[in-house]
Parts: structure tokens; C-alpha cells; sequence
């Protein structure tokens, strides 16, 4: 089992769970996150002030998957969350070794 974490722009959350679901991801975990890459935050204007804001919103999401679906997941993730700009975000790979099912006691892929 691997654990997915992708870091992505806002408004391309809609479309990567849509696309997500028709490959048969039934659940993950959103987060509403702030944070700084490549882009190095953005100057905004509020209330006619400039300032700058060095953490740009974005959306965390998790996902606990079967290893036989980390390639496919990955590729949808990647090209649906895609805009060609900087500041698309990333995904990250990391091993589950267990998982619970705390309603029924499942453990395993069972338990996604």
C-alpha cells in the first residue's frame, strides 16, 4: 500500500476528484494548506495597500492507495492537475505499512 500526498492549485481540486473517481478512488482526505516553492509567495493588493504574501493557498490531498494503483493514480493526478505554470504543485510517494478499519477491524487493502 502507498500513501499519496499531492500538493495542488485550488481550483483544479474539482477536476482531480472527478478523474480520481472514475479510476475508482472511493475516499481521501482534503486540506486547505499554505505554502511557498518555486514561486516565492505573490504580491497582493487589499484595500488599495500592496503587500506581500509569502505562503500561497493551495489543497493537500491524501490518499491511501494498492500498490497496483499508484502509477495510474499518479499519471491522472499529474495531467489533470496540470496547467503548465509554475506553482502546479507535487506528489509524493511514501509506504503504508498497515492500515486499520476502525468501524469493522479490516486491516490491509481491505481497510481502504
Amino acid at each position: 500500500m502507498k500513501h499519496i500526498i499531492a500538493i495542488i492549485k485550488p481550483f483544479k481540486l474539482d477536476a482531480v476528484r472527478e478523474a480520481l473517481s472514475a479510476l475508482g478512488i472511493e475516499g481521501m482526505t482534503v486540506s486547505e494548506v499554505k505554502g511557498f516553492g518555486r514561486q516565492k509567495g505573490q504580491t497582493e493588493i487589499y484595500r488599495g495597500a500592496e503587500y506581500a504574501s509569502n505562503f500561497i493557498p493551495k489543497v493537500k490531498l491524501e490518499i491511501a492507495v494498492d500498490d497496483s494503483l499508484v502509477d495510474q493514480l499518479i499519471d491522472t493526478i499529474r495531467e489533470t492537475a496540470q496547467t503548465g505554470n509554475i506553482g502546479d504543485g507535487k506528489i509524493f510517494v511514501s509506504d503504508v505499512t498497515s492500515a486499520v478499519r476502525i468501524r469493522t477491524g479490516e486491516t490491509g487493502v481491505d481497510a481502504l
